[in-house]
């Protein structure tokens, strides 16, 4: 048990500006760490909920709601995905030989298409939120979104070495770990009854999935720690649009 309250508190002081306790860094901690990553988005999926219930208590506008949940997840997490998406936007825009994109990876400058593309990413979650109808089955996506994460961490070959080859080293995400999660993802889009655009996030989300595990292994080799990091936030963007489309194509068909 005190291996696997360790590895959470790893996992949510790794991905999350959450306090944790202090605990050791080794290699018996960190065994567990990678399937409570999910458990991460959960908690992000909370506070993103909360913060709506709030909006919708201070009687905010559109335009308040959709900025402050924008923000949310970037205040929660630290920006420590955005910034694998700016790092990973910067060498997949030099179209750069192999071994030239894991260069470009580790270098901790932004370059001018970080900028843009980050620019892009946050107006199209601003503008897509302030159309979100489904606050809660948006915050179930956050759990999927990792959960998809760290099957792909498990599944792809470490391109080079780094936080990422370093985790997926000494921590594991079992199948049954995942349909627990998967499990876990659909009673909540259920719960909150909004299975359609629910499980329509779940078809794109797992799409993209196999798009990034192609992806990853044709242009870098596999997968580094700022791959993971544009996973996540192109997924979670994908999520958000699935949603908002279908909530507009079931109104329309009702």
């Amino acid at each position: 048990m005190k291996q696997l309250l360790s590895s959470c508190a790893i996992a949510f002081s790794t991905y999350s500006r959450i306090p944790m306790p202090q605990v050791e860094w080794s290699e018996k901690n960190m065994r567990h760490t990678l399937a409570f990553f999910p458990l991460v988005g959960a908690a992000v999926g909370a506070v993103y909920w909360a913060a709506a219930l709030l909006c919708r208590l201070l009687g905010f506008g559109d335009l308040g709601r959709a900025a402050l949940l924008t923000a949310v997840p970037l205040v929660v997490t630290g920006g420590i995905h955005m910034d694998g998406f700016c790092d990973t936007v910067d060498a997949l825009a030099s179209h750069a030989p192999r071994e030239k994109k894991l260069v470009i990876l580790k270098d901790s400058a932004a370059g001018a298409f970080a900028v843009i593309w980050c620019g892009v990413w946050l107006l199209a979650c601003f503008g897509l939120t302030g159309e979100l109808s489904s606050v809660p089955t948006l915050a179930a996506g956050f759990l999927l979104s990792r959960a998809l994460s760290a099957l792909a961490v498990e599944r792809l070959p470490s391109a080079r070495a780094g936080m990422g080859a370093s985790l997926k080293q000494g921590s594991r995400f079992p199948r049954w770990v995942l349909g627990l999660y998967l499990l876990l993802y659909l009673g909540l889009i259920f719960l909150v009854g909004r299975p359609i655009p629910g499980l329509a996030a779940l078809a794109a989300a797992v799409g993209f999935y196999f798009f990034y595990k192609r992806l990853a292994l044709r242009q870098f080799g596999g997968f580094t720690g700022d791959l993971a990091g544009w996973f996540l936030q192109v997924c979670e963007l994908v999520i958000l649009a699935a949603v908002v489309v279908t909530e507009r194509l079931v109104a329309l068909w009702l």
